[in-house]
């Protein structure tokens, strides 16, 4: 798919990855539309940082995920404030650190919450936007998970299940959407200066990278960049790459 003059929406596009892959697209030609949960000064920073920089159309809009009702409102807004709407990037994430075997810990909360903004929130946004994309005969949906959704890893239980389903929400709505949307998902592993990150202890932030073979943390442009790989595939979907300095293979 020729990404110039595309329309993307881009969840979490905020935050520390979010922002790569906003420029990433927004390099390539693509309208942005940039979602945030709370920090709306930000977001709308990052939309008009984008709009200055590549001479698009950037936009800022709120959302709360985890309400259905919101997500329709805002795919609504998205397509009517740009005419169209051909990529969505799930990117909006959350997690708590709990140690695996700190079961007390893994409060029924603590569970909700992750499951509701890392799971659940990407299957709202996936069925709202469905409808949009079949009408314009193409799509293009991305799902930003981890590799805590390949092995027994991450922050706690609750984020590597999170992301484990969210990798296979990636297979089936590959399936469900076919054939004029397709759905891939990025797994990166540890990233510095993200939201995410920032709630990891340091020896666990050490720990991840020091066990990969290039012994570094991930590269935030890189992910960015196979973000706009996918978009652009046209036979490519229901699919996982992973980036992670050589540590899960899969």
């Amino acid at each position: 798919m020729d990404l110039k003059g595309a329309v993307a929406l881009v969840t979490g596009g905020n935050g520390g990855l979010g922002q790569r892959i906003c420029h990433a697209l927004a390099q390539e030609g693509a309208h942005v539309a940039v979602m945030y949960a709370r920090s709306r000064e930000q977001a709308e920073g990052v939309a008009s940082e984008l709009a200055s920089q590549y001479h698009i159309k950037a936009q800022a809009f709120g959302c709360d995920i985890t309400d259905g009702a919101a997500v329709d409102r805002l795919v609504g807004e998205v397509t009517k404030a740009f005419g169209r709407l051909d990529i969505l990037v799930n990117d909006a994430a959350y997690n708590f650190a709990v140690p695996f075997a700190d079961l007390d810990g893994l409060t029924p909360q603590v569970w909700n919450d992750i499951m509701a903004i890392n799971l659940t929130g990407p299957m709202h946004l996936s069925k709202a936007v469905a409808p949009v994309m079949k009408a314009q005969g193409r799509g293009r949906i991305v799902n930003i998970a981890s590799v805590a959704g390949l092995a027994p890893t991450g922050s706690s239980i609750a984020y590597a299940v999170s992301k484990a389903g969210l990798i296979h929400l990636t297979r089936c709505m590959a399936v469900a959407l076919a054939p004029e949307t397709l759905v891939n998902c990025v797994a990166p592993g540890l990233l510095d200066g993200t939201r995410a990150t920032a709630n990891l202890k340091s020896e666990q932030i050490e720990r991840s990278a020091s066990a990969s073979l290039l012994k570094k943390p991930a590269d935030k442009d890189d992910c960015a960049d196979m973000v706009v790989t996918i978009c652009r595939t046209e036979t490519m979907t229901g699919q996982t790459v992973v980036i992670d300095s050589g540590r899960i293979f899969h």
